[in-house]
């Protein structure tokens, strides 16, 4: 049986409202069913403190449902956001969604 796979995409500032919202979408998909997460940053300019801690309260959410997350499409921004924060250490990244799909999707 194939996991069922969902990919969100924010866009723009992933602040606290924003990230609120992102929480209430994951959360309603691992409690939905879903088994993997794909979070595509491709779209977001910029991650505040709340955005930061949507994300790893993502994460926690996805851990603590028996899932796995993942996110791809990292700007510069971010990536040096992670790495200051020392939260890339928590993600697995890919470069994109292909990337993505070739190294789990295939491997499943």
């Amino acid at each position: 049986m194939s996991p069922v796979v969902k990919i969100l995409k924010p866009f723009g500032i992933l602040d606290g409202i924003r990230g609120h919202e992102l929480r209430r979408e994951v959360n309603d998909l691992v409690t939905t069913g879903t088994d993997i997460v794909l979070i595509d940053l491709q779209d977001v300019k910029f991650i505040d403190s709340s955005g930061l801690g949507a994300l790893v309260s993502a994460v926690k959410i996805v851990r603590n449902a028996g899932c796995k997350l993942y996110v791809c499409s990292v700007n510069d921004q971010v990536r040096m956001l992670f790495e200051l924060t020392k939260v890339d250490r928590i993600f697995k990244k890919f470069t994109d969604q292909e990337e993505f799909k070739r190294q789990i999707l295939t491997s499943l």
